[in-house]
């Protein structure tokens, strides 16, 4: 292993690719893993003390400092280099915020205050910003205040819990802040992107409800341990994937059950310590394993009714604790996952992923929130968006978002400025933007507005300006500047090319004619320079062709080769190389048993040449084996606007 500069002897100059052999390879200098505990409550007095334990080690716990005030029914969270205590009850309830610098010992400094004083209250934080959530005063409330721990100050009002609760407990990953129930008893999860103010929106449900549990973190998942169900305390460990929605996973026991206790992580190893009957018991568990949590030591001061926090639990974890799960190349030509979402026959929210750098099948990913078709992608080199869409019932509005590193359900992101489908998409790394579409199930009802989001930002659609001419089912790409809308039906088919620039708004500006016109596309192939655009539907037939343009330029489209398929609603993204197509529709090819015209096949292309596709394997998600799925939403983590 070569000798690379450590974190307390920088010297030297990394390259980017000796940092990721470092962190991937679990070589990367851990930069500390103290787990702090504070406050509480041992009858008949209420304790300041905090102890400090090493995290990726066993043994007892060593006294750390005092806080500012004995408290019980406190939350904790932490940056890299400060650990914050926050509300409680002295009896009365509190609104102080103390925090310990984590390398030193000795007692707490003050920060500020909450918005309101409370207790039993939860917590979440990433390396920047500490949430605060829930509550009693003297009521169960839904507050979310937040703070930018590197400053000191008050709270800010951040937005509000889906219900009030005390007594829930928080995760965090780097992106998101995650509530795990409450009092009143109950199973519901909540989440929140850390770096936004808003509402939480609903995230699933615990597999036991409870209340008062301990809880822990990695940068994937959220666990949460024992807890208070009604009636008796519970010994269960249950998990979320915290990038994803959905319900939580029963996944092992504490040694004993418990309530009220406090929890903390290194990211690898979970720690919960103290709990009711004034214990001083740690116990801990692998985070990726589960299973029968082992004893650690013991608290320097045994006490119920405290909470910890680390210098190193999931909400920092970056990728520098040793924990990234096995990367995912990123970024115009090198990331290599391509998300084929939703689509018909019979409308599905399957949502399946493919490695453009190989061939093969398609993988399951998760669900979007709801079965919808002829919706379109757009991506940053970390996030996925898909909007828009068609429902049996009415066309829609809104926009999912998933994370390219992990694999799960998609959640809601925020609403385009009006419902449609059969509309194209295209992105760099910091804009979405949807372009045209039809605004109802009419198609005649065609529309010319294009909308942008900001993607690493929850929230709604703004306008951007309008198409050249209103029309649905065009293709959309991009490159790091432009954004290109190709063909589609304005009620006849259309062969007309319009260009935006993605930094700014305004109006599209016309670039030049496909060579065939044509509708019912959906996303297309690009690399930073090239665009593709891939069949078709026409009269009076769909089109098998490939055309290119040089993005950067304006001017008629070339021809590229063929797609397998003489086809409608072809949708495709790339990783800057290559690009490839999938969501074939009316082909002529049967399924197993006879019926429909519909092919799962995936194709591929070399973006920098011309020629015919390249067989890539098959759609695994469709509704029916006997039809490929078409009216697909696709986008990928590497394509030309990423380059």
């Amino acid at each position: 292993m070569a000798n690379y500069p450590q974190l307390d002897d920088c010297v030297g100059v990394w390259t980017l690719k000796e940092v990721n052999d470092a962190v991937m390879g679990g070589y990367w200098r851990n930069h500390g893993t103290r787990g702090i505990f504070g406050g509480g409550y041992s009858a008949p007095a209420l304790i300041a003390a905090a102890d400090f334990v090493t995290i990726a080690t066993t043994g007892n716990a060593a006294a750390f400092g005092n806080l500012s005030v004995s408290r019980r029914h406190l939350t904790a969270f932490s940056s890299f280099n400060r650990n914050f205590f926050a509300g409680g009850a002295t009896p009365s309830m509190v609104n102080h915020i103390d925090y310990f610098t984590t390398s030193s010992q000795g007692n707490a400094s003050d920060f500020g205050d909450l918005t309101n004083a409370r207790k039993a209250i939860g917590a979440s934080s990433n390396s920047t910003r500490g949430v605060v959530f829930g509550g009693t005063n003297p009521s169960n409330v839904n507050i979310i205040d937040y703070i930018t721990m590197a400053s000191v100050g008050n709270a800010i009002d951040f937005g509000d819990l889906t219900t009030v609760a005390n007594g829930a407990t928080g995760a965090s990953s780097p992106v998101r802040g995650i509530r795990l129930g409450g009092q009143p008893v109950s199973a519901t999860i909540d989440f929140f992107e850390i770096a936004t103010t808003g509402n939480a929106i609903d995230f699933g449900d615990l597999a036991v409800s409870v209340a008062d549990a301990a809880s822990f973190d990695s940068s994937t998942r959220g666990v949460a341990v024992g807890g208070y169900p009604g009636g008796s305390n519970t010994n269960t460990i249950q998990y979320v994937t915290i990038a994803s929605q959905g319900n939580a996973v029963d996944y092992g026991d504490a040694t004993n059950a418990l309530d009220v206790t406090g929890g903390t992580s290194n990211s690898i190893r979970g720690l919960k310590g103290g709990g009711p009957g004034v214990s001083n018991v740690i116990d801990y568990i692998t985070i990726t394993n589960g299973g029968t949590a082992l004893d650690f030591g013991d608290l320097a001061t045994a006490r119920t009714e405290l909470d910890a926090t680390s210098n190193a639990h999931g909400g920092l974890n970056e990728g520098y604790q040793g924990t990234r799960i096995a990367p995912i190349s990123q970024g115009g030509g090198g990331g290599q996952r391509l998300i084929f979402a939703g689509g018909e026959y019979n409308y599905t929210a399957k949502v399946g992923f493919v490695t453009i750098s190989t061939l093969g099948n398609e993988n399951d990913f998760g669900e979007l929130v709801t079965a919808t078709s002829a919706l379109a992608g757009a991506s940053s080199s970390t996030r996925c968006l898909i909007g828009g869409g068609q429902t049996p019932s009415a066309n829609l509005d809104t926009i999912n978002y998933a994370e390219f590193s992990s694999k799960g359900n998609f959640a809601d992101f925020g609403d385009l400025t009006g419902r449609r489908d059969k509309l194209p998409g295209c992105s760099n790394d910091t804009r979405g933007v949807w372009g045209a579409g039809r605004d109802n199930s009419d198609d005649n009802a065609l529309a010319n507005i294009i909308d942008y989001v900001v993607i690493a930002t929850i929230g709604n659609a703004s306008d951007f300006g309008d198409a050249t001419v209103s029309r649905q089912g065009g293709s959309g790409t991009a490159s790091t500047t432009r954004g290109l809308f190709g063909g589609g039906f304005t009620p006849s088919y259309s062969d007309v090319i319009d260009y935006i620039t993605i930094g700014s708004t305004g109006d599209a500006t016309d670039f030049g004619n496909l060579t065939v016109a044509r509708g019912a596309s959906g996303n297309s192939a690009s690399s930073s320079t090239r665009a593709t655009f891939a069949g078709g539907s026409g009269s009076p037939a769909n089109s098998n062709v490939i055309d290119y343009v040089t993005i950067a330029s304006t001017g008629n489209a070339n021809d590229f080769g063929d797609l397998e398929f003489i086809t409608a609603y072809a949708s495709g993204s790339s990783n800057s190389t290559r690009g490839v197509y999938s969501g074939f529709n009316n082909t002529g090819a049967t399924g197993a048993d006879g019926s429909f015209g519909n092919c799962p096949h995936i194709s591929y292309i070399t973006i920098a040449s011309t020629g015919n596709y390249t067989d890539f394997g098959d759609l695994t998600h469709s509704p029916r084996d006997s039809s490929g799925r078409y009216a697909i939403a696709a986008a990928s983590n590497g394509h030309g606007g990423l380059a």
